[in-house]
């Protein structure tokens, strides 16, 4: 396999992660300043201010699987771009809540639907040795994403005065045209050109830039061809789809369970909540994006090698020590060290677990015929999940009195749950073709 072409083409896709992480987390700066500029309500605030973009990303997920198909892969990561650049302007003209919850909106359908056609796309132009490491190129963009919106909200904090949460939003307009431009010099899913669009020709020629030889295009070809579970009937709803919607839902759903959309998105909030300052808590939230980071790129070292299952288990071990010592700190007033010491272990236990795998794994137990609306299936459960937690955090820190550590221990326990479903029910995917993965998680 041609490996330096198909990664520079999955860098590209990619990048559609970092506008969602960067899109997702940039409003954490703007949190508390629009609340007080619109002195909305604690519920109000949450669920039309904070997790607007949240539902945009429900329906970008859960039906971001029909273009993938209709119009393939490629397409739909463009126009995606479109979106983000769409909302990126005018969340930072924004002049009332309405038209601020409007544009956060447009830009949820960007990222819902990246989460089910970028992995999707890498997925199916990668081999089974690198898969893991090049679906987990756009969980790395994510958190890079993310890492660079806490940076640049706390250097506009610092640099500007008035409105300063105008600029922090807005300025996700540059990389989102960057991203409009790269992705154009992508080709279309060879798999996707076969099974859905039947250009043969064209699916043959993306393959020649792929692979060495015509006899390795001859094989993958009839592989994908030949798939067991391509048949008229495509719907995913059948039963023989069964463990696979389950392996993708419980995954998905546990990924949110652990709290990490309620510690990044309010990540100064809870510092605060801490006894840490407003400007101390801006930056120190800059250390969860770089932990974030340093520990993602340690999952994509190790996803390959340890496995996906492995992870996970590792990940819920880590999850359950953190979140339990986060809860006994706010609850005890412990010191501030050891509150961030193990917020930062969480963020740690995420990025090498479910961080590194969830998008890698609902990629591949899918076959080909129906992948994209499983994938739009796992990522509708997640952002489901991510919406419902984000827009009521405000709400139940009003009911606990800024002392969130009854949230902590729920996740914790939450994550005993997650740590049987690593140990119990989820196959491993490492170095497995997508078609035979197809034969053994939907069977022949």
């Amino acid at each position: 396999m041609q490996k330096n072409k198909v990664f520079g083409w999955s860098i590209a896709v990619a990048l559609a992660g970092f506008l969602f992480g960067f899109d997702t987390i940039v409003i954490s700066g703007a949190d508390q300043p629009i609340q007080r500029l619109w002195n909305t309500t604690p519920l109000f605030h949450g669920v039309f201010i904070m997790s607007m973009a949240l539902w945009g990303t429900v329906i970008g997920a859960l039906f971001g699987g029909i273009p993938c198909d209709r119009y393939g892969r490629k397409k739909t990561l463009f126009w995606i771009g479109i979106l983000y650049l769409v909302s990126a302007i005018g969340s930072g003209i924004a002049w009332d809540p309405a038209s601020f919850s409007f544009f956060r909106f447009i830009g949820g359908l960007g990222v819902g639907a990246s989460s089910v056609a970028a992995p999707t796309y890498i997925a199916e132009i990668s081999s089974p040795a690198n898969r893991g490491k090049l679906v987990a190129l756009y969980q790395f963009n994510i958190v890079f994403g993310i890492l660079v919106a806490f940076l640049s909200n706390y250097i506009i904090g610092e640099m500007v005065e008035n409105d300063a949460w105008r600029w922090m939003l807005g300025v996700e307009a540059i990389p989102a045209a960057i991203y409009c431009i790269w992705i154009l010099s992508v080709p279309d899913s060879p798999r996707w050109l076969l099974l859905k669009a039947h250009r043969e020709t064209e699916a043959r020629e993306v393959l020649g830039q792929m692979y060495n030889s015509k006899a390795e295009v001859n094989k993958v070809v009839h592989d994908i061809t030949h798939s067991v579970a391509h048949a008229a009937n495509n719907s995913l709803f059948q039963k023989k789809f069964r463990y696979a919607l389950t392996l993708a839902f419980l995954i998905a759903f546990f990924n949110q369970l652990s709290g990490i959309n309620f510690v990044l998105y309010y990540a100064p909030r809870l510092l605060e909540a801490a006894g840490i300052g407003a400007e101390d808590a801006l930056f120190q939230s800059t250390s969860i994006g770089i932990v974030n980071l340093l520990f993602t790129l340690l999952g994509m070292y190790l996803i390959d090698r340890m496995g996906r299952r492995t992870l996970i288990i590792i990940g819920s071990i880590g999850y359950i020590i953190s979140l339990s010592v986060v809860a006994w700190a706010y609850a005890t007033g412990a010191s501030q060290v050891i509150l961030l010491s193990f917020v930062l272990m969480f963020i740690a236990s995420h990025a090498v677990g479910q961080g590194a795998v969830i998008w890698v794994f609902i990629s591949e137990i899918f076959p080909t015929d129906v992948r994209a609306n499983g994938q739009a299936w796992g990522s509708g459960t997640h952002w489901v999940f991510a919406a419902l937690i984000t827009a009521l955090t405000p709400f139940f820190i009003s009911l606990v009195g800024d002392n969130p550590w009854p949230l902590f221990a729920f996740f914790a326990g939450m994550m005993v749950l997650q740590l049987m479903f690593g140990l119990f029910m989820m196959p491993e995917t490492k170095g497995v073709s997508l078609e035979d993965l197809e034969k053994k998680i939907v069977g022949s």
